[in-house]
């Protein structure tokens, strides 16, 4: 009875968990809605006066627009990739692993199935990366998220603002977003800025329109200023060819640790994110290379690691050992075990 209380208990929590992480995807949805009924409504087509400016000004928030909900709905829906059978243990592989006793016996066994796979990083102390709750060897760059609870591949962080966990599948969608983001409230506060100025000195009549107008200049200003500093800080995060996670946590090869493992200088880096085809880096369709198991590494030659076969040599950044200055964003939040 006690049992079955308990049971209850949590997947009732785990109920309003789920239900709670959704908050702040609602609240920028609801920021979202009242911006474009201000700027559409009360700024466009209650405050200017000016056919001409007003369908230009309509035009180019919508283009903008239809790009930022659009990049917004993937980086939300597009699901974590999760590493593939191959790197589970097996069913008796499993058995023998949790039935050894002996901690060495149990990391030599990793050794050996490791070697059967495409990994290349290890733990701070040299030994196979295992997640004991996945039961699975994680490929270079995975790693576990206990808000997800799942290992997700070249994970880089867990976003509350997406409720989603931004990795391989969805990192491009992301960084688009950030960036349709900036142009969206720069656009905003840019053309909404001379109408303030209008009502500020008493140009334009006090009506309804007027506080719509002024706070949506203050609230478009107020995310710009967020919103730059993050997506600047992954902007230098894609151009090392670095996650989130490690800028703060060097990766570990069988070399030893190596903070620029995956460099493979600046135009590389970007392809490595948005794909060799320029033509779709501006629009949110997959087009990363790979299929996020195995990653081309800097200091791995062609015999060790076939990725690199069709690659030309890559060229060295100019210094390599220089810390990029900035921090974390308050908007992002990193969950990984």
């Amino acid at each position: 009875m006690r049992r079955g209380w308990k049971m209850a208990l949590s997947g009732g929590l785990r109920c309003c968990r789920r239900v709670l992480s959704w908050v702040p995807v609602l609240i920028i949805v609801l920021v979202v809605l009242w911006s474009y009924y201000a700027y559409v409504f009360e700024l466009c087509l209650v405050t200017i006066l000016s056919p001409a400016e007003r369908v230009i000004y309509l035009i180019l928030y919508h283009a903008i627009f239809v790009f930022f909900a659009w990049t917004y709905w993937k980086s939300i829906f597009t699901l974590p990739q999760q590493p593939n059978q191959k790197f589970h243990l097996s069913y008796t592989d499993k058995e023998r692993y949790e039935n050894e006793e002996r901690p060495e016996a149990q990391k030599q066994m990793l050794v050996d199935m490791a070697k059967k796979l495409p990994v290349y990083t290890r733990t701070g102390s040299g030994a196979v990366r295992f997640c004991d709750r996945c039961h699975l060897i994680k490929p270079d760059r995975c790693h576990h998220c206990s808000v997800c609870a799942m290992c997700v591949l070249k994970m880089d962080h867990h976003c509350p603002w997406v409720n989603n966990c931004i990795g391989f599948s969805n990192y491009k969608f992301f960084l688009q977003f950030l960036a349709y983001s900036v142009l969206y409230c720069l656009y905003i506060a840019t053309t909404v800025f001379s109408y303030f100025i209008k009502y500020w000195r008493g140009e334009l009549p006090s009506v309804r329109s007027k506080f719509h107008v002024l706070f949506l200049l203050f609230v478009a200003c107020m995310f710009f200023v967020s919103l730059v500093i993050l997506f600047g800080y992954h902007c230098w995060l894609v151009s090392r060819n670095k996650t989130t996670l490690e800028a703060f946590c060097t990766p570990v090869f069988l070399s030893g640790p190596e903070k620029n493992g995956f460099n493979l200088g600046f135009i590389k880096n970007i392809q490595q994110v948005f794909g060799d085809n320029k033509k779709f880096w501006l629009i949110p369709i997959g087009s990363s290379p790979g299929d996020g198991h195995s990653f081309p590494m800097r200091s791995m030659n062609e015999s060790q690691n076939p990725l690199l076969a069709n690659e030309e040599p890559w060229e060295d950044n100019e210094d390599d050992n220089r810390d990029y200055p900035g921090g974390s964003s308050s908007l992002d939040m990193e969950t990984e075990t």
